[in-house]
């Protein structure tokens, strides 16, 4: 085929919209996909505040502020419960992965879902306070 055919086609956009993008999408700050093709998204848990919040998004993590005690896994329920209910998801499907002890965590979404989605209700959430 000629060149000026390839460029053509390489920007016809309309013309092949396959849901499946042939490479992995970079990710989206916080929001990644992880290789088992979970939505994973980063933490910075803040427990013992005041109301539960997403305080912050950065390019690192996902500020989330517990009203629960960082004890017993209390705050890990609550974190998982509440971002839960603003992922508009089964408590079932958010889990926590990584990081029980730590502010740094990781939480999987088990539901099918797309990072963009995820971003969008976390961005949202984080504009109310």
């Amino acid at each position: 085929p000629s060149r000026s055919f390839l460029l053509a086609g390489a920007t016809n956009k309309g013309r092949s919209q396959s849901k499946e993008p042939e490479r992995p999408l970079p990710p989206l700050g916080p929001v990644a996909i992880d290789p088992k093709g979970y939505v994973t998204i980063a933490i910075h848990a803040k427990p013992g505040s005041k109301q539960n919040a997403v305080t912050d998004l950065t390019a690192e993590a996902v500020s989330v502020a517990t009203a629960a005690p960082p004890s017993e896994g209390e705050a890990n329920a609550e974190l998982c419960w509440y971002l839960s209910k603003v992922l508009e998801l089964r408590k079932s499907d958010v889990v926590l992965d990584e990081g029980g002890k730590s502010r740094e965590k990781v939480v999987k979404l088990l539901a099918s879902t797309t990072p963009e989605e995820i971003l969008e209700k976390l961005e949202k959430e984080a504009k109310k306070k």
